[in-house]
């Protein structure tokens, strides 16, 4: 076993302390653990947002769906999820049609506009927006040298017919009391509650026959006939037709080939800021720089605050790190809005993952048989989640999809 995998495969937590989801929240629903053997036509790995979403559009269609978790439901990577849904790519659209055919590229950005809106209305039929809100997107020039290549990519955006605004400083400063070079106003984006939609979708799944089966860790996966044979640590097993994976950055551990660059990131939760203040219009904001500052806002008025990328994965674990990277963000907050006060009340650090192109990997992989992987990776981990839930339902009923191809493993 090489250093890379040694590494993941001795992961423990893909988070560290309490985010804000889950104290928001609280306890939503309580799942068991799975105490005797079953059969299924699917099993999904993973009970956070992507299995979620999954099993939601697999239990539409009539699929017999069980779902395991080594953990408690939505307690992984979706807890520590900051919940911005944007169909902005990591990689610029302009860069993005350089590495790709930039039909391809324009594809890949539109796809996650489609995915905030089927995100919508999937939580039109929960009884509960489970804090959808639609929101502007902001991306700001981090200097001066930044101002070419941000209006580079705005007219790229714009000629593939996406609702941008470039706005130059004044004009940036006089809506948003910001002060930068300038930046791209977008429209389309939004944000959600990740905790509360992935427990509203699997009791809806769960009326539909979804089995779900939280502290149930899988240790070994065999394939017998035309399926699965899933055993899991307490001894019970599962047989499939086909297994998911939507174990997000710990699927790497099945995987020779590497689909990502695995981090930490970090991200607070402020307390309410006072009415009226300078960030008026709450928006998110993102900016050119690499790893790059992203903010935006609660329903009850905090200031949600993101970025600090380490490159060690396993660095958000440590307390001093954490203080470290929060006084960092909180600093960075004040350089942009210097009349708001602001104070820290949670803290917390995740994995992250950036794959060579900012798109995730869906599909099956030569690797392993009888099973698919819906690795949602990059800044846009929810929207793509529902991407991959939709694309691998299709695959799975055999039914063609032609954005699959754009996702596939050995690209």
């Amino acid at each position: 076993m090489d250093e890379r995998r040694r590494q993941i495969s001795g992961w423990e937590e893909l988070r560290s302390c309490q985010p804000y989801w889950i104290l928001k929240n609280g306890l939503l629903a309580v799942y068991p653990p799975l105490e005797q053997n079953a059969t299924c036509e699917v099993a999904v790995l993973g009970a956070g947002i992507t299995g979620a979403l999954l099993a939601t559009y697999l239990c539409r269609e009539g699929v017999d769906t069980l779902l395991l978790d080594k953990r408690d439901v939505a307690m992984g990577s979706t807890a520590a999820s900051t919940a911005l849904l944007m169909h902005e790519i990591d990689v610029p659209l302009s860069q993005l049609a350089r590495k790709l055919d930039p039909a391809c590229a324009t594809r890949a950005y539109y796809l996650g506009l489609e995915a905030i809106n089927a995100i919508e209305s999937l939580t039109r039929g929960l009884g509960d927006d489970c804090g959808f809100a639609r929101m502007e997107c902001v991306c700001i020039a981090s200097g001066a040298r930044d101002v070419k290549c941000l209006r580079e990519e705005f007219e790229h955006r714009k000629a593939a017919g996406f609702d941008v605004e470039f706005l130059g400083a004044q004009e940036l400063a006089e809506r948003s009391a910001l002060k930068a070079p300038a930046a791209i106003l977008s429209r389309g984006n939004a944000q959600v509650d990740p905790f509360r939609l992935t427990h509203r979708l699997l009791a809806q799944s769960c009326e539909r026959g979804l089995r779900v089966y939280d502290r149930s860790e899988v240790t070994e996966i065999e394939r017998v006939g035309g399926g699965v044979l899933l055993k899991t640590r307490r001894g019970p097993t599962v047989q499939a037709r086909k297994v998911i994976f939507a174990t997000g950055y710990e699927s790497q551990k099945y995987l020779r080939e590497d689909v990502g660059e695995l981090t930490s990131t970090f991200a607070l939760v402020s307390e309410p800021l006072e009415s009226g203040n300078a960030w008026q219009d709450r928006f998110i904001l993102w900016e050119t720089a690499r790893p790059y500052f992203y903010l935006g806002c609660t329903a009850d008025g905090r200031a949600l605050l993101g970025g600090e990328d380490d490159p060690y994965a396993g660095s958000h674990q440590s307390s001093e790190v954490l203080e470290h990277k929060s006084r960092r963000l909180a600093q960075r907050f004040r350089s942009l809005f210097p009349t708001i006060n602001i104070e820290i009340a949670y803290v917390w650090g995740g994995t992250f993952a950036e794959t060579k192109d900012g798109l995730p990997y869906i599909g099956e992989s030569s690797e392993l048989a009888e099973a698919y992987f819906a690795l949602s990776y990059g800044a846009n981990g929810i929207t793509f989640g529902q991407v991959a839930a939709k694309i691998l339902t299709d695959l799975y009923l055999g039914r063609k999809n032609s954005d699959a191809e754009l996702f596939r493993f050995g690209r």
